[in-house]
């Protein structure tokens, strides 16, 4: 119930503002639900881009919001634990951003952080751990953008309705839009399951799927479901709630202890113990290591952890991690089909590219 009232709110919070992007979605997917007081623009979605890429973002110009989300790792690190511009390490690893503009909840852990905008504020100003280490220094970042010409042209044009458009309220719409505007459906699954191109797939991925879809078998859909292949999601006319209603369960990975206590973390509820939010699998050959804190460090490891019911003894471990009778060769074609749910072309798409490459190129 907790998490249906959560996802109610949401929806009644958005509405879809994004018709005049260009979303480029292949047939019957849904279209993303977009904030009224954020509406897609390709000028916001351009400035976004620029901000995410820019290492002046960070307090001593040593990392961007790009550092940690790499187009070419599905915008993960490649880290177990995310490293922040001082070399403070996060707890957790960094999550993909692929699809969040889906997500019903972001980061691993906090059931409240629902709004891209308010999530971006977390990087940039939160000192434990130190990511992008603005705090105290918003003024002078913000002095930085307005004395960079690129930025003099982008900010009037993404709010022109603005007599002051270099806020730092801006700065966290700008780059919500942009990542809104990540999206993958274009892996070989689609192009097989939805697009009717039966070579797409090999036979070994078809076999994993239906282990995959398998209530007896595998049942790997009950955490993550739907196209997404996550937990919670909301599109236009879609809703998927995910496990337990919130998309949040406890699989056993570790024992738990602070700071990783999952969404214990705050609520201070026992139940809520070792509860992680269920990341989207697309794209997973590319987002190594696994889990919330990057302790397996292959999809074999992975597939062995749910296999033999979850590492560790729980109370709260979810009554669907138990052992799996799984074959050698039925973890293989788990595994292959799990490699098929990556889009290489996401990885190399020009929309999601760092525009200072292209800026600081010297003339020919």
């Amino acid at each position: 119930m907790r998490g249906r009232c959560a996802l109610a709110m949401l929806l009644a919070a958005t509405v879809c503002t994004g018709a005049e992007w260009d979303w480029q979605l292949p047939p019957g997917f849904p279209r993303p639900l977009i904030p009224a007081g954020n509406g897609l623009s390709v000028a916001k979605v351009e400035l976004g881009r620029h901000l995410f890429y820019d290492k002046r973002m960070s307090v001593n110009g040593g990392q961007s919001c790009a550092s940690c989300h790499k187009q070419e790792l599905a915008f993960t690190d490649g880290r177990a634990r995310a490293e922040g511009t001082t070399g403070q390490l996060h707890p957790r690893s960094s999550m993909s951003l692929v699809n969040v503009a889906y997500a019903v909840t972001l980061t691993w852990a906090h059931p409240g952080m629902t709004q891209l905008e308010k999530q971006a504020l977390a990087p940039m100003l939160g000192t434990e751990p130190v990511e992008l280490g603005l705090a105290g220094h918003e003024e002078q970042f913000l002095q930085t953008l307005r004395g960079d010409a690129a930025y003099r042209e982008l900010f009037p044009k993404a709010f022109p309705d603005q007599t002051e458009p270099f806020t730092l309220e801006n700065v966290t719409k700008a780059l919500a839009a942009f990542e809104r505007t990540i999206v993958s459906l274009r892996s070989p699954y689609d192009r097989y399951r939805w697009g009717g191109q039966q070579s797409a797939l090999s036979p070994s991925a078809r076999r994993g799927e239906l282990i995959f879809f398998s209530g007896e078998r595998g049942g790997c859909f009950h955490c993550h479901g739907g196209w997404n292949f996550s937990g919670a999601v909301a599109g236009e006319k879609v809703v998927h709630s995910g496990r337990g209603g919130d998309g949040f369960t406890n699989t056993g990975v570790s024992r738990y202890t602070a700071p990783n206590r999952g969404v214990f973390e705050h609520t201070g509820k026992n139940a809520d113990l070792g509860r992680f939010r269920a990341p989207t699998l697309r794209n997973i050959a590319l987002t190594a290591p696994y889990m919330h804190d990057g302790s397996m460090a292959t999809l074999e490891e992975v597939v062995d952890h749910y296999a033999r019911g979850g590492r560790y003894a729980s109370p709260n471990k979810d009554s669907l991690i138990q052992p799996l009778a799984l074959s050698p060769e039925d973890r293989l074609d788990l595994i292959e089909f799990l490699r098929s749910l990556t889009d290489v072309e996401m990885t190399r798409d020009a929309r999601w590219s760092d525009p200072w490459e292209v800026r600081n190129r010297p003339p020919q």
